[in-house]
């Protein structure tokens, strides 16, 4: 008997971001989008790292304004649906509605695990204006399997299409995994997704778990570009789940051209598990903090690990960014300088 099919969301344009320091050029993105539309991806994700208006001191300035790079995306695509992320209190109604002007059809809602309320309004704009709205649970590994429940059915109730699961922080095990899927896929009677990240290592491995307790949407990027040490790498996943038997709609050879000759070549550095994002999964720091974190650190000459323990001491989440610079120097005052090496 066939296998499900398995909806690839690609968030190299988004997530993908945070690696770039929001650098994306209209010539980029043009290229990465026309190529992954080519090879079959479902859903192309592209807005800011911090979605719709995240461009700001707080979260950094993206290099070309994200509607100008959404236009463009949507020029290039013909058969993908162009999706943006928005985070509520960041991303508002009306830049929502300039998104749909400029060509996404997706909008993914994202509030913390525990704040689906603060998403409503969005989920239900989006769906009367005719787009297809997800509700996006962050840092889900801070809420228990009956809480994500609940708040995945507020998403619901508003009209979500499909509810994601984030591991923010890449902090997941894949039985962690499996726990909130199970719970979610038998509660819900809309599809469930899921976004991993890799800051343990366990990107490929979590998202299988997902797969296998029922999500059908899975989100991935080029490379595993992305926060912290990277997402879900979508050309070995692609690779994976080809051989398991699952349709995924991609093109296994095409995906890997389109990593290898058009996102790599603009990469700033190879996306590697390195100490620092290493300090996210374990201890559950959301994975967009890293950059910030390493700003803080050399600004304060302390060791970024040392910052990120305290970060998941305190159980910051998305979006309080500018708090990172007021724990640096709280820390700065308690212990001694940090003398560095090249695996900090």
């Amino acid at each position: 008997m066939n296998k499900k099919k398995i909806n690839i969301v690609d968030t190299t344009m988004r997530d993908g971001s945070h690696a770039v320091s929001h650098s994306f050029t209209v010539e980029q993105v043009s290229a990465i989008a026309a190529g992954l539309d080519k090879v079959g991806t479902a859903i192309i994700e592209i807005s800011h790292g911090d979605g719709i208006a995240g461009s700001s001191i707080n979260y950094g300035f993206s290099k070309v304004p994200e509607m100008q790079l959404i236009k463009e995306a949507n020029r290039v695509i013909k058969n993908a649906k162009l999706a943006v992320l928005l985070l509520p209190g960041i991303g508002t109604i009306e830049d929502l509605e300039e998104a749909k002007a400029n060509g996404a059809e997706v909008v993914r809602v994202a509030t913390h695990v525990t704040e689906a309320d603060i998403g409503i309004q969005h989920i239900s704009h989006a769906k009367k204006i005719g787009m297809m709205p997800v509700g996006f649970l962050m840092m889900s590994h801070m809420a228990s399997p009956e809480k994500i429940v609940e708040q995945a059915k507020i998403f619901v109730d508003c009209g979500a299409a499909y509810i994601n699961l984030a591991d923010s922080a890449g902090y997941m095990t894949p039985d962690d995994v499996r726990f909130r899927i199970d719970a979610l896929v038998n509660h819900l009677d809309i599809p469930v997704g899921f976004h991993a990240h890799n800051n343990l290592g366990l990107a490929i491995g979590n998202s299988l778990a997902a797969v296998e307790t029922g999500a059908t949407y899975i989100d991935a990027t080029c490379r595993g570009l992305g926060a912290g040490a990277g997402n879900t790498q979508i050309e070995v996943l692609s690779g994976v789940l080809q051989r398991m038997g699952y349709d995924t709609g991609m093109d296994f050879y095409g995906i890997m051209d389109v990593a290898e000759n058009i996102v790599e070549p603009l990469m700033q550095r190879p996306q590697v598990i390195r100490s620092a994002p290493l300090m996210l999964g374990y201890a559950g720091v959301y994975s967009s903090f890293l950059l910030h974190t390493y700003k803080a650190a050399e600004k304060f000459n302390l060791n970024p690990r040392d910052i990120l323990v305290e970060l998941g001491r305190r159980k910051m989440v998305g979006g309080q960014e500018d708090m990172i610079v007021d724990v640096a120097f709280a820390l700065s005052k308690q212990i001694k300088p940090f003398i560095r090496d090249k695996q900090s």
